[in-house]
């Protein structure tokens, strides 16, 4: 009998990320990583994602502050190899160090986008006439 597959993440696999994440933001915030641009840039760590046999971790990164996020970025995955090593400490209970990889986390964007077209003035019109239109339904009963 085979399990079904689902896009979803495992409890294990979010527990395991939130673990991950953490000893990261610890790594970073230490200054452990000899890099010019990561220690004078603050990097939020919004999410790691595991992979189902946890041996890879993908974190969303967002440095603050900063215009070109490519460059923290790949200053981050240059020195990937060395931050997996620091988490050693952190996550000595797990079987495998998992592989650390760093992309940019674009949530943040996307949030903006929608709060800005949510604040339209045609989105405002639409939801003020449906209003009226909800008001004038309850009057009737």
């Amino acid at each position: 009998m085979s399990k079904a597959t689902t896009s979803a993440p495992s409890q294990r696999m979010l527990r395991v990320g939130e673990q991950v994440r953490a000893a990261i933001t610890q790594v970073l915030q230490r200054g452990e990583v000899r890099d010019d641009l990561i220690e004078k840039t603050v990097i939020s760590i919004s999410e790691v994602r595991m992979s189902p046999d946890l041996k890879i971790a993908t974190a969303y990164v967002t440095p603050l502050g900063v215009k070109d996020h490519d460059k923290v970025i790949d200053a981050l995955n240059r020195n990937a190899k060395f931050i997996r090593g620091c988490l050693s400490g952190a996550l000595r209970q797990m079987k495998y160090m998992p592989e650390v990889r760093f992309r940019d986390d674009t949530s943040f964007d996307n949030y903006q986008k929608i709060d800005a077209l949510l604040r339209s003035p045609e989105v405002r019109r639409d939801l003020s006439a449906q209003n009226g239109a909800a008001e004038d339904d309850q009057e009737q009963e």
